[in-house]
């Protein structure tokens, strides 16, 4: 007995202001290849079920041309795979604010997925032997029962889908909004496998519990996203054996490339030693950085560096990838000698936006954390603009 654990899609996510032929953001068609591909890969595998973990959409309205994408490529998978159930839940970030608005997942049932939005349930397949609670987001949020998720005693193979924010496992933000769960409320040893959904990239939380990742590079925190994979596994959907607990990574086929280039030291360099840095940099990418998405850190570069850099030559590179992020980081301040009548160390902005939202009153199911990180990403996002002037 095997399934296909896919997840976090976000058909209909737009990122940087570049246009196909047709007019369609160019982000956007790349998360539509990636899903299609995902699914020419399934069908070739032929699995016994298909499981998606949430986030088909990468909003609670898409656009037509989302819908569209998501309702041709699951027709696709229950005409050549008929045999094979596909079970989609709701993660957060297709779930309405309120459940009576209705969801557009619900759409898919008419092609004979079957879809669980709202409340948990367990949707048995008798001739498989195969029970699959499904756990969406909605569902999550509301109040859990106190023995935890526990597989049917009726069925030969349990498979629990869910879409939570594991807690204590994020090492980077990958995104916002997920509901927390403790990994031991997984009861992973009780189930013959946990397909999640929410962290864009795949790890084992546990024996027999998986995040599939995203098929694409669509979270808040795009950088992190690559650093985590820099060591591991790129972008896959997972083939799961019920029976020996295997668990197969299937790699994607690469769509546009990410690029995040080795990071400058800028310190001491003057500008013209810092600009063919950046030129080194970009010389030695594989294959040029043409419609790529890339982004290089130069670190210990002061504003009046950043201003002197040549920004023509950045602008071609800029026109030349999809998308190039020169990411300049002034120095660390250095702390001034506290004396008589001298003045302590100056506090910059980041540091004073910090101190503000630290004690800001929250409600109570707000994570503090999150919301400070907000708000030095978005003050560092304004200070890394400035600093690159007229680029």
């Amino acid at each position: 007995m095997r399934i296909a654990h896919l997840a976090d899609a976000h058909l209909g996510f737009r990122q940087f202001q570049r246009l196909d032929a047709d007019g369609v953001n160019q982000r956007e068609m790349d998360v539509s290849l990636a899903f299609q591909r995902a699914v020419d890969q399934v069908i070739a595998r032929r699995p016994d079920a298909v499981v998606i973990a949430g986030d088909l959409f990468h909003t609670v309205r898409p656009t037509n041309r989302a819908i569209i994408q998501a309702f041709t490529q699951l027709a696709r998978l229950r005409h050549d795979l008929p045999g094979a159930p596909v079970v989609l839940i709701a993660g957060n970030h297709d779930t309405p604010r309120s459940l009576e608005s209705g969801s557009i997942l619900r759409l898919m049932a008419n092609i004979g997925v079957d879809v669980v939005d709202a409340e948990a349930r367990t949707i048995s397949y008798p001739l498989l032997d195969l029970a699959v609670h499904a756990v969406p987001h909605a569902a999550l949020l509301r109040e859990r029962p106190e023995a935890g998720f526990r597989p049917s005693a009726s069925a030969r193979y349990n498979v629990l889908v869910m879409h939570p924010e594991i807690a204590g496992l994020f090492p980077e933000v990958m995104d916002y909004g997920g509901a927390r769960v403790e990994a031991a409320a997984l009861r992973s040893t009780e189930w013959s496998y946990v397909a999640l959904g929410h962290y864009h990239v795949v790890k084992e939380v546990a024996p027999r519990a998986w995040y599939a990742g995203s098929l694409e590079y669509t979270s808040p925190n795009l950088w992190g996203e690559v650093q985590q994979e820099r060591h591991g596994i790129t972008k896959c959907w997972l083939l799961a054996d019920l029976e020996t607990g295997q668990v197969e990574p299937v790699a994607l086929v690469p769509g546009r490339r990410i690029v995040d280039l080795d990071p400058i030291d800028a310190e001491g360099l003057t500008a013209a030693e810092v600009d063919a840095a950046i030129a080194a940099r970009v010389a030695g990418v594989p294959g040029g950085i043409a419609d790529a998405v890339v982004r290089l850190v130069a670190r210990n570069v002061p504003r009046s560096l950043g201003i002197a850099l040549d920004h023509k030559a950045l602008r071609a590179s800029k026109a030349a990838a999809l998308h190039f992020q020169l990411d300049l980081r002034r120095p660390d301040p250095f702390p001034r000698t506290v004396g008589s009548g001298a003045p302590g160390k100056r506090e910059l902005l980041p540091e004073v936006v910090e101190r503000f939202l630290q004690g800001r009153p929250l409600d109570a199911d707000l994570d503090r954390a999150r919301f400070v990180a907000l708000g030095r990403e978005a003050i560092d996002a304004v200070e890394r603009e400035l600093q690159e002037g007229g680029a």
